[in-house]
Formats: C-alpha cells, structure tokens, sequence
C-alpha cells in the first residue's frame, strides 16, 4: 500500500486531470520499456520486461503430455487460450500436437515479480508474449503401429526446434481510472488513486480477446465503451514497440 500525503494526493489527481502526470507523462503515454531474451538458458524461451521500475521475468518450459494445459493466472489464461472451445486463443494449440489424440507438449508458463511499480498485468502479459516468441519446440519423430496397443515411440531431438507463432498473442491494456480521467501504465502511487481499473486484451487485428476489471466503483456502460476503444487504439502502438524490442533483443541474444 503506497502511502501519500493529502498534499501528494492532490498533486497526482491535478495533474492527471491536467494531463500532466508527476514521471511528465501524458495520459495516455507508457514508461520507456525494455526486452531481454534468452535469459533463462534451461527454459524453452524466456523473457526479461521493464516497465519504467516494473520488472517481470517469464520462462516456458515444455513437457510431453496427454493434455494442453498452461498455468497461468486466470486474466492472462483468458488471454492466450480464448475460449473453452480455444476459438479466439493467442497461439494455435495445433503447434503443440505431437501424435493426433495421443501425445503433445504441454507448456508451463512462470512469471517472476522482480519490482513491481503498477500496471503488473499490462508487464506480465508482455512477458508472456515476448518469452512466447522465444520459445523452440523441440522436433520429434514418432513410431506408432495404430493396429497394436503398444505406446508411440518418441524420439525428441536435442538440436532441432520449431518456434511459436505469436502474432496472435494481444497485449494488455489497462486504463486505471483516476477522477474523470483514466491513464495506462499508472505507477503504484497513481493506482492508489484509482477508483477503478480495467484491463482490455487486444491483439494485432484490434479484435478485443479478454476483458477484466478491478476496484469497487461500477462504470457506466458508455465509459467502458470508450475505454475498449481507447484500448485498441493505445495497443497498436504498443504492440509496434514490443515488436521492436523484441527484434533486437533476438539479435543481441547469444543463441541468434
């Protein structure tokens, strides 16, 4: 719980009702953001993100399986895999198929909270993205006999991988409103001020893939319309930045 003076108070909701915020942000402006990758040479991909002083860490790490499972938070579960059906899922769960009905990879996903300075979900989330899109599948050769009962053998290989796409994966997008107004990527002093938050998952195509929302003051249904827009509109930019990043990260990786 951060903890501010009635004059500190002021000053935060001023300036966001000004559209001037304490870091010199505007409303609608992020913390400058940095990418690594590869950092967890054990995992199957892993990713470092900053948010201004947030600082996440993800790592995936794929084991065979009989299920597609992920653990992950429930947001950022809704997020990836879509719907029960998996229509609307941010990576195509088909790539983790190894033998139709019989085998595949199962993908457990891990986030570290290293410093957190809100907006967590908005940094985790492009964590998950970017570790995603670190991510090598090993290759595999399977021998099955589908007229005998015997199990498939499996041979993984310690060399060959196939990656992810992730161009579906979307962005999170929190608009934290404070007073009249809401901002994205709000510091932990600013979400303090809130009366309430909600957290839009947007892909590249603008198509709206989750949806949650926080803090006890209800929001008028026109309000979450036109945050749902604001959101698709911030996270085309987003999305260009975390593309960036996560390019020349890949070219400053050991392994490219």
């Amino acid at each position: 719980m951060v903890g501010l003076s009635s004059g500190e108070k002021r000053f935060i909701r001023g300036g966001i009702e000004q559209d001037l915020r304490p870091d010199g942000r505007r409303r609608l402006h992020y913390r400058p953001i940095s990418i690594e990758t590869g950092v967890i040479p054990q995992a199957n991909g892993s990713a470092r993100v900053r948010i201004g002083s947030t600082d996440v860490i993800v790592s995936v790490k794929g084991r065979g399986g009989e299920e597609l499972s992920m653990e992950l938070s429930t947001a950022l579960r809704r997020c990836l895999l879509g719907g029960k059906s998996g229509a609307g899922a941010g990576i195509d769960l088909s790539a983790l198929k190894v033998l139709d009905g019989k085998i595949c990879w199962d993908l457990y996903i891990d986030g570290l909270v290293v410093s957190s300075d809100g907006d967590l979900l908005d940094a985790l989330g492009a964590a998950v993205k970017t570790a995603l899109s670190n991510t090598g599948i090993p290759k595999v050769e399977v021998t099955y006999d589908a007229s005998t009962d015997d199990q498939p053998e499996v041979d993984i290989s310690d060399e060959n991988f196939s990656g992810l796409d992730t161009s579906g994966v979307p962005v999170i997008i929190t608009l934290t409103k404070v007073g009249r107004h809401y901002i994205v990527d709000a510091t932990s002093e600013e979400e303090s001020q809130m009366s309430s938050a909600v957290s839009v998952s947007v892909n590249r195509h603008g198509q709206i893939c989750g949806f949650t929302k926080r803090g006890g003051a209800g929001l008028d249904p026109s309000v979450i319309l036109d945050m749902i827009s604001v959101a698709k509109h911030v996270s085309e930019e987003l999305i260009s930045v975390l593309d960036s990043e996560i390019c020349a990260a890949e070219s400053r990786s050991p392994s490219a």
